[in-house]
């Protein structure tokens, strides 16, 4: 035994430390087209290394499986049996003897080692897990190690490697093999014929058949599933679904659904791979696309640093708390603590689409099974270790009865296996008093459900178990019928979810050569439209999803299955659809959210009793070999190495040799391969199987027959193909598997390498799809794809571009400090920078008012870029609780000023501190790199994101609001008592008095939204009481959006139309220098030049021709239309439409204006409002005369109405002037849908002809015809009105 005591960490005692591995033996020695990889099966055979033990400790034999997955994402799977060997040489003993005697000297009696915390001392993990600390341990620790009076115990591996997951299968045929050795009697065979049998003469199973085979002592079943089932998954899904209950396993499922860093911890090496193959399996039909290692090595920790999505399983060592452990990052992790039942879960991710009955759907088969599906602690999410968002799911009406029973259980932690089921079962049917009970319960109609789901279980049981088979073989079967049915409901979701996914996949390319060329370009996936259809409850789940990696992929799958042979999950998808659409025309059930539950329950679980019952083929028996007289003797209780010569070659053409069974193999491995394999697994199937002795053995398994041909190219992908498998499909796809074996300095840098070329790539590709998206419409004239993005996408895109810059910021961190690297990278720095700014004083805004200039942008102080102002602004905000929330509510408003890139360069700036901080290879310390990076976000400043100030609605913000008089006609200030209101999005700020003789104020209230109106008037106190305004302008402080509102008319009595008040419609105003790279404005606000043209102010204003006055009212009614057309959370401001620039309000002020006989020689102005006024007056008293009695009834009724409400308008308290209730009535017209009756009323009216020329527009009668029908298209929209403009009006 060459083992070298290579150990880390010396305080240990030296039974504890762990020594390096080796590989004893492999057979066959090697398979050309398959190479051994030696380094990783030594790895992951024993993980920890060589451990010793002494006859005082636990020496139980341990099983555990591992997966080695290649660059091209084809897997193998390794089942180690690993066990305890006496120590035969003497200078290993005296080796260990020495060992303790020199730590016994160096140790004083006090000292206690301390495990240190840092990632290093995760590295010494020991095999304390499989010694409880049992008293044999505490004498041992007094005693150690003595060569006179311990035996000595060194571990060992038997490992079989095979291209499927016959977990079960394998596990048997190991643990007989091993069985073996240490029983009295040597077995029937010398152990070369077992080895040899399995290895060539036991054939896969063709899919849908059953196959046995014999191993040392009894035979042993594997079964594979058909190609229209599910695809082989052997690892007991129950036992993931015990270890953690139904809810955290659903969120950890939607965790990597969505792509997060996973990391599972567990003591044990075989549940971390349950659970992580558990989980994977359910994804049917997407698969997972990152680094998937569910067993980490101890030397391979420096994994956990990628800043990619992973899902790795680490071994947790005995007496390690989850707290004494630093990991690289946590901003997107998902811990999933195995042994305590809990998980932690990334801040605010989105519920998976009807979780609670997916939940109880899932705990009823579990029941059905005898299991409980209410283990495992409530999920904790990273805000707080207590609170709990979804604690354990409530338990099932019907299971409430059963409170006796759950008494005996026990508790949550410890799982409740069926073995303790069994024993609660026993203990009832042994008492009497209980079946009293239960008789009596039965009588009066009671049912004790867990009761009866025990005794049906135990039932169904024992009735089989009659029929010649083992308790091992019931387990198997009971297993693997549960197993299908848990994974049966999850794929059903999927099939109810994604059952229209085909209609929105876009077949752009002619051939599979130009579509690979352009795949980078393309949209594959029409998800606007996609989104558009699904229930609103679904919709925070599924955008999220279908920017994943494994959506992505298995849409590039579809899209190539028009020209490639179909990838076979996604065969077996499409063909659950089109069934399912055979039985059920889904129009009905379409966009509902209800719940539909798995259908196939109970045909999935008979498909499989069926194959394990009768079993369709049995291979060769084990038999003698050619060997000679004397070989294959070992001595009891040490497993030797085997012959390798008879191991190394299949069998020769002797009478044993069947060929028929290896043709059949051959065969079935083709079709397997062409059906049942992904495309760039072409040679996946031929495969190993190593007897690793590891110490270890290892045995391959193999065909003697060539390797199979390469399917011809219509069949098979062609290179291009596999090379864009291998490369483009994914960010970082080559960073799917770590290389397990070589691990120099060199090949570490490389990989980091690889790590920062994906991050930038990963960056590029999302900077730009959030610009095509946001660009819209002017995009798509490009020819950029999609039209719209909804305010949902684009908030997920923005929550994964927060993602991407906190893993480009946690990789290569020197010291982990804080849960988010980005919010802690911020910190040191504004601790620097206030240290300089202590020695100059500082002030935020310049105080002093500069002199205004007429013009309006300059009014406004400037409001100075600060980083650290940016970052004193999230750390005041009560809401946000956690360091990951501050950075992300930070990248949020950078984006929104546009100051992203800025601000990163600025931080990246101080390079003292980036080295401080980061090592050599990390993303940003790469210079050329981190400045592609920079010049990506850069980009995003094309555009308006209003991402913080839409997300964060209830924080407090300063409102900065200045008023900016004419000053050429009007004094500038007024003897009048001001006041001012501003509305936006979310609410508005309540009037505010504005102090006298002050243009400048600030107000903080609660996030306004996007500004819509602000209302402005004065009192018309004292001698100069008339104020001409130019225009009011509004900054939010925190966010430096700038809103100007236009008025350019007089507020006073006597003048202008006579208003007091005013109200005002906003548009935001583009900073200086920005109008040459930005989207087209928004809707606009009514501008100058309107509002002067269309009063008395001066005569001289622009007239309008009738064709451009019908053009603009038609625009104005369209752009109506169309804002009720977008989803509800993207529609923006009504009260623009209504009242601004080119609205409809401004259409119909034209339309009335037209030929409109207004300015008279000496006499005051006359409004709209004045003929409005005075046709309601005509119609009263023609009213009251009779005149309208013989009028139809409905036309009387429309006559009232218009009365009504103009009398209404008139009566208000508010002085909003004449052309102020003109507007009024428009906007309550419009919304009562009341002003196509209205036009005729006025049209008749006799006064027409006095207060209108002949050639006016409103004379016209076609014209009056074609403008009611345009107004009555907007009837079929509910018009809500802000309240800032019906304030005061009581109807």
């Amino acid at each position: 035994m060459q083992s070298v005591a290579v150990s880390e960490n010396f305080e240990q005692s030296p039974l504890k430390r762990t020594f390096k591995s080796k590989v004893l033996a492999r057979y066959p020695q090697n398979v050309e087209w398959n190479p051994f990889d030696q380094d990783a099966v030594n790895m992951l055979c024993m993980p920890k290394g060589l451990s010793f033990r002494t006859q005082a400790d636990q020496r139980e034999p341990q099983f555990h499986s591992f997966i080695i997955t290649r660059e091209d994402g084809s897997r193998t799977y390794g089942f180690v049996h690993t066990f305890y060997e006496e120590v035969t040489s003497p200078q290993i003993c005296s080796a260990m003897h020495t060992l303790y005697q020199m730590h016994n000297a160096e140790s004083t009696p006090s000292s206690s080692s301390s495990s240190s915390s840092s990632m290093d001392s995760l590295a010494s993990s020991l095999d304390e897990a499989d010694s409880p600390a049992a008293s044999a341990s505490s004498s041992r620790r007094a005693g150690g190690y003595d060569s006179s009076r311990d035996t000595l115990y060194v571990s060992k591996a038997l490992c079989l490697i095979a291209p499927m997951p016959f977990m079960h299968a394998c596990r048997r045929f190991l643990s007989q093999l091993h069985r073996a050795v240490t029983a009295d009697t040597a077995p029937p065979l010398p152990l070369e014929s077992y080895v040899h049998n399995i290895l060539y003469e036991v054939p896969l199973p063709a899919p849908g058949r059953s196959l046995k085979f014999h191993g040392v002592y009894e035979p042993i079943v594997c079964q594979r599933p058909g190609l229209a089932e599910l695809q082989l998954a052997d690892f007991p899904l129950a036992e993931a679904f015990t270890l953690l209950g139904a809810e955290n396993l659903v969120q950890v499922f939607t965790c990597t659904l969505l792509e997060m860093q996973i990391l599972l911890y567990s003591h044990d090496y075989q549940r971390l791979m349950t659970v992580a193959e558990g989980i994977t399996t359910l994804l049917f039909p997407f698969q997972w696309q990152h680094v998937y290692v569910p067993i980490l090595p101890a030397s391979l920790l420096h994994f956990l640093d990628a800043p990619v999505p992973y899902l790795m399983g680490l071994q947790s060592k005995e007496g390690t708390d989850r707290s004494k452990l630093e990991l690289p990052q946590e901003a997107n992790l998902c811990f999933v603590d195995i042994d305590n039942h809990y998980i932690e879960l990334p801040e605010d991710f989105p519920q998976f689409p009807n979780k609670t009955e997916l939940i109880q759907e899932l705990s009823e088969v579990l029941l059905s099974f005898g299991l409980s599906a209410n283990t495992g602690a409530p999920p904790r999410t990273r805000t707080s270790p207590s609170s709990a968002p979804g604690s354990t799911p409530s338990t099932p009406g019907r299971e409430r009865k059963t409170v006796a029973l759950r008494q005996l259980e026990d508790d949550g932690r410890n799982g409740n296996l069926a073995v303790e089921e069994l024993a609660v079962l026993e203990l009832l049917q042994g008492n009497p008093t209980l079946e009293r009970l239960q008789a009596l319960t039965k009588r009066t109609g009671v049912t004790v459900a867990r009761v009866d789901a025990l005794r049906a279980g135990v039932k169904t049981q024992s009735t089989e178990g009659q029929g010649g088979r083992t308790a091992a073989e019931e387990e198997e079967l009971r297993n693997a019928k549960l197993n299908v049915q848990l994974r049966e409901v999850f794929a059903s979701r999927f099939t109810t979810m994604f059952a229209d996914y085909e209609a929105f996949v876009i077949q752009s390319a002619p051939d599979l050569e130009s579509w690979l060329t352009n795949r980078e370009q393309m949209h594959n996936f029409d998800k606007a439209s996609f989104l558009s259809d699904q229930p609103e409850p679904y919709l925070p789940f599924l955008s999220h999803f279908i920017e994943t990696q494994m959506f992505a992929t298995f849409i590039d799958n579809k899209i190539m299955s028009q020209w490639e042979e179909k990838e076979p999950l996604l065969r077996v998808f499409d063909t659950r659809i089109d069934k399912a659409r055979l039985y059920n025309v889904r129009a009905p059930s379409h966009r509902s959210s209800s719940y539909q539950r798995c259908s196939i329950l109970k045909e999935s679980a008979q498909a499989i009793e069926q194959r394990l019952m009768k079993i369709d083929h049995t291979a060769i028996h084990p038999h003698l070999l050619d060997m000679k007289i004397g070989q294959g003797k070992y001595a009891q209780g040490f497993f030797p190495k085997l012959q390798a010569d008879v191991l190394n070659a299949g069998p020769t053409n002797n009478k044993w040799s069947h060929r028929t069974a290896t043709a059949q193999r051959r065969k079935d491995r083709h079709r397997q391969q062409t059906e049942h394999l992904a495309l760039d697994n072409d040679l996946k199937e031929q495969v190993e199987g190593c007897l690793v002795l590891q110490n270890s053995m290892a045995f391959w398994e193999w065909d003697k027959a060539s390797p199979p041909p390469i399917k011809p190219p219509k069949k098979s992908a062609s290179a291009s193909c596999l090379k864009y498998m291998q490369e483009a499909r994914s960010l970082g796809k080559n960073l799917r598997q770590p290389k397990l074996s070589d691990l120099s300095p060199a090949v570490i840098a490389q990989t980091n390498w690889k790590f920062v070329e994906g991050l930038l790539k990963e960056c590029r590709m999302k900077t730009k799809r959030m610009l095509v998206e946001k660009m819209g419409r002017e995009a798509v004239e490009l020819g950029h794809g999609e039209p719209n993005i909804t305010g949902l996408e684009e908030n997920t895109l923005i929550a994964s571009l927060c993602d991407l810059l906190e893993r480009i910021w946690s990789h290569g961190l020197q010291v982990k400090q804080g849960k988010s690297a980005l919010w802690s990278h911020l910190l040191h720095y504004q601790a620097r920078e206030e240290k300089l700014e202590q020695q100059q004083a500082e002030s935020p805004v310049s105080q002093v008012p500069e002199r205004r200039k007429s013009d309006g942008f300059l009014a406004m102080p400037t409001l100075r870029v600060s980083l650290i102002q940016d970052m004193r602004h999230i750390q005041s905000m009560s809401e946000i609780k956690t360091d990951v929330g501050r950075a992300r509510a930070w990248i949020r408003l950078s984006l929104e000023k546009k100051l992203l890139s800025q601000h990163l360069k600025q931080l990246l700036s101080r390079q003292a501190l980036t080295k401080k901080l980061y090592k050599r290879y990390a993303f940003l310390r790469c210079e050329e790199e981190k400045e592609q990076f920079l010049f990506h976000l850069l980009s995003l400043n094309a555009v308006d994101y209003f991402c913080f100030t839409s997300v964060f609605t209830t924080i407090m913000i300063p409102y900065r609001v200045v008023i900016i008089p004419i000053k050429k006609l009007s004094n500038a200030m007024t003897t009048s008592n001001p006041w001012v209101c501003v509305s936006g999005e979310l609410g508005d700020s309540g009037i505010m008095q504005i102090p006298k003789n002050v243009l400048e104020m600030t107000f903080d209230c609660q996030n306004l939204g996007k500004l819509t109106t602000v209302q402005l008037g004065h009192d018309n106190a004292g001698l100069l009481a008339k104020w001409l305004v130019d225009c009011v302008m509004v900054r939010n402080e925190i966010t430096g959006h700038t809103y100007r509102f236009p008025c350019g008319r007089w507020l006073g009595k006597g003048v202008d139309d006579g208003s007091l008040e005013r109200v005002l419609i906003g548009e935001l105003v583009v900073p200086s220098g920005e109008e040459d790279c930005r989207t087209p404005p928004l809707q606009r606000s009514p501008s100058q030049t309107r509002r002067i043209s269309i009063t008395s102010l001066s005569g001289r204003g622009y007239k309008p021709t009738s064709a451009q006055i019908q053009e603009a009212i038609g625009e104005s009614v369209n752009n109506i239309i169309k804002h009720f057309h977008k989803p509800e959370k993207e529609r923006g401001s009504l009260t623009v439409l209504l009242c601004g620039e080119n609205s409809l309000v401004a259409a119909l002020e034209q339309f009335f204006h037209h030929g409109f006989k207004s300015a008279r020689l000496f006499q005051k102005t006359v409004f709209v409002w004045d003929f409005v006024e005075k046709a309601v007056a005509y119609m009263e008293s023609a009213d009251q005369m009779g005149d309208l009695q013989e009028t139809a009834e409905p036309l009387g009724m429309t006559c009232q109405s218009l009365c009504h409400y103009v009398n209404s308008i008139n009566s208000t308290p508010r002085n909003i002037g004449k052309d102020g209730k003109f507007q009024l009535l428009v906007c309550l017209g419009a919304r009562d849908r009341l002003l196509p009756q209205w036009l005729p009323l006025l049209v008749e009216c006799p006064l027409i002809s006095r207060m209108y020329e002949d050639t006016a527009l409103l004379r016209h009668r076609s014209t009056v015809s074609a403008l009611i029908a345009v107004l009555e298209t907007i009837h079929d929209f509910p018009i809500t009105l802000e309240a800032s403009l019906v304030k005061g009006i009581d109807l």
